[in-house]
């Protein structure tokens, strides 16, 4: 492979400084740096990061080829500076066997634009009945270390203690969707004072808060590894930091749209905003952002879920839930966070690629931009500002919730070991 040579770029929001890329590594890291026949990239002061990680992705395939397929979604995901993502696991049929998981790894291997970690199921057919072959999928090809029923909580007792007691054999770590299922039936957005004027069905904050404190508990209890998705209620934060205080071995996720969203949003019954956990207030968003500030929720997680226009374009009691967020997640995070002052360029790599790379035991990813490292990185132009229009997304889905919105930020390189897969904003 040819030699790049980044120049210019203020590594993680420093000092300008340039980088030179030799292959797959970094060569190294300082100023005034030359080399006889690289390609030369004029950073002019972007800011240059380490490639991001997502660690709770849903790409789709195989069955939902309609909302996403493992290309579409890693071309997303590379448009949104994204190096590697965890796929999950709830896809037709779902990744609970070696079989499946080697299928989706060996897919995301021959696209290219992202390394895939697939996410393993819990239990079989995300039924919540009955372990999933969690050795085997870990030792297949895919070497899966995260696990989940995401889509559905695993409000089972004894078989999140099992799982939990299973997996610490290998290092492995169960990812909970904290949702107490008799506590949401018939749930269409958060319970609180827009749901009862709105007269929808509500999703109470203590249906999440309920199942993240028994699993805490479990997880102190056989000393093993639990990460929360999607943490979306102040209630939920305290509970978090109370276990962490305990040295319990819990980590924790947001995604962009609870930094940034609240349910005044359902007033327009727009099934763009309609979402699983559901959109909380503007107490709960404060109260997200500030754990992610402090280190109580540990990463912030897209939880991209693509659907198709016609799951979405209805009323909003048939809508299917979810939103796509590879190609904005960072934009998202650089206006709830770092240009309100809560996180610098180096908190975001933590929160965005050093920390879910570690959770995920993705090796090679969430290292430091250093002369010896894996040339996963990714350069921003922090300066742009620009409507958000989904009809130039790479993901087959077009359902954000904002479009039209303006956003700062633009990721316009991405490179995977060193392989450029984003050029000037534009898919290689």
């Amino acid at each position: 492979m040819s030699k790049t040579l980044i120049r210019g770029a203020r590594v993680l929001g420093g000092e300008p400084q340039d980088v030179l890329i030799d292959g797959e590594i970094i060569e190294a890291v300082g100023t005034g740096l030359s080399a006889e026949g690289a390609q030369v990239v004029e950073a002019d002061g972007k800011v240059l990061l380490p490639g991001l990680v997502d660690l709770h992705t849903h790409l789709r395939e195989p069955g939902r080829e309609d909302s996403e397929t493992v290309l579409t979604g890693t071309r997303a995901a590379a448009s949104g500076g994204y190096t590697a993502v965890f796929a999950m696991a709830n896809t037709f049929p779902v990744a609970d066997t070696a079989g499946v998981v080697e299928q989706v790894w060996r897919l995301g291997r021959e696209h290219g634009y992202c390394d895939v970690h697939p996410v393993g199921a819990v239990t079989v057919g995300l039924e919540g009945k009955k372990l999933a072959e969690l050795g085997a999928m870990h030792e297949s090809a895919a070497g899966v270390t995260v696990f989940s029923d995401d889509g559905k909580c695993v409000d089972d007792a004894v078989i999140m203690r099992r799982a939990l007691e299973y997996v610490k054999a290998f290092g492995g770590v169960v990812a909970q969707h904290a949702q107490e299922p008799r506590l949401t039936e018939g749930a269409q957005m958060n319970e609180g004072i827009v749901s009862a004027e709105l007269g929808l069905g509500g999703w109470p904050a203590v249906a999440e808060e309920s199942i993240i404190a028994r699993d805490v508990l479990l997880a102190e209890h056989v000393g093993s590894r639990v990460h929360i998705c999607h943490l979306s209620t102040a209630g939920s934060v305290e509970i978090v930091r109370w276990a962490k205080s305990r040295g319990i071995d819990v980590t924790a996720e947001v995604t962009p749209h609870h930094l940034l969203l609240t349910d005044e949003l359902v007033r327009t019954y727009n099934p763009v905003y309609k979402v699983n956990p559901p959109l909380r207030t503007e107490r709960d968003v404060l109260a997200l952002r500030e754990a992610l500030a402090d280190g109580t929720i540990d990463i912030v997680a897209t939880d991209h879920a693509p659907h198709p226009h016609e799951d979405k374009d209805c009323e909003w009691a048939a809508a299917a839930m979810g939103m796509v967020g590879l190609e904005t997640a960072l934009s998202v995070v650089q206006e709830t966070m770092v240009d309100t002052g809560l996180l610098d360029w180096a908190g975001v790599a933590d929160r965005m690629s050093v920390k879910p790379a570690r959770i995920g035991r993705a090796t090679g990813h969430g290292r430091s931009v250093s002369a010896g490292e894996p040339a996963n990185l990714t350069l921003v132009d922090t300066a742009y500002r620009g409507q958000v229009d989904p009809a130039g997304f790479a993901s087959r889905s077009r359902n954000t919730p904002y479009e039209g919105r303006e956003l700062p930020g633009r990721v316009t390189h991405t490179w995977l070991r060193g392989k450029a897969t984003l050029v000037d904003g534009k898919l290689a």
